[in-house]
């Protein structure tokens, strides 16, 4: 709306519309060893998601090969109740080249049970000894920092922020995940 000054004309400026920017879509990595991946992971930060809001501690993953594409993927927790969760979906390779994106699907979870479909999981990262490892949507509406350990040095904590960064990530938005020897409580990375 313009304003009117002192009887004047409308004093108006041309307002530009412009697209919000977009980050470019989150990257693989160029090659990922699906044999070294396979095994059990540690959660030990993520972006908040709904599925995931009744683990209050111990989020694990575990995946293992069914055949060349496929990765059978079980994911535990301890709830806020004190019992475990646990759920088994399925991993399908979408890009054969680099093995790092994958649709994961979990045949009891409405609109996300077929096992086909498109990349919602990407490895964009992976310590050169597969001992942790970010993962991510295309959009970075989700992301979890796995690994092998369940302890995190304060150390580890700066290389996963500055990764985060580097990724794209507001690490405001990624919240540590209590481990055992790990986070003790849930809190913004950045904080950490």
């Amino acid at each position: 709306m313009c304003a009117i000054a002192g009887g004047a004309a409308p004093l108006c400026a041309p307002v530009a519309h412009a697209a919000p920017l977009l980050p470019e879509p989150l990257a693989p990595i160029p090659s990922l060893d699906v044999e070294r991946y396979l095994g059990d992971w540690n959660q030990v930060a993520a972006v908040p998601q709904p599925f995931n809001l009744e683990c209050a501690r111990d989020t694990k993953a575990n995946y293992q090969l069914i055949d060349p594409t496929n990765v059978r993927v079980e994911n535990t927790c301890t709830t806020w109740s004190g019992e475990t969760n646990r759920i088994i979906g399925n991993a399908r390779v979408n890009d054969t080249v680099t093995n790092a994106q994958l649709h994961v699907s979990f045949p009891q979870v409405p609109l996300q049970s077929s096992p086909d479909g498109p990349t919602n999981y990407i490895v964009t990262y992976i310590a050169d000894d597969y001992s942790w490892a970010l993962v991510g949507d295309p959009l970075r509406l989700s992301g979890f920092v796995l690994s092998r350990s369940t302890e995190v040095s304060p150390q580890m904590w700066r290389e996963i922020r500055s990764v985060l960064e580097s990724r794209g990530y507001n690490t405001c938005l990624v919240f540590t995940s209590p481990t055992p020897g790990g986070a003790t409580d849930i809190r913004p990375l950045c904080t950490t």
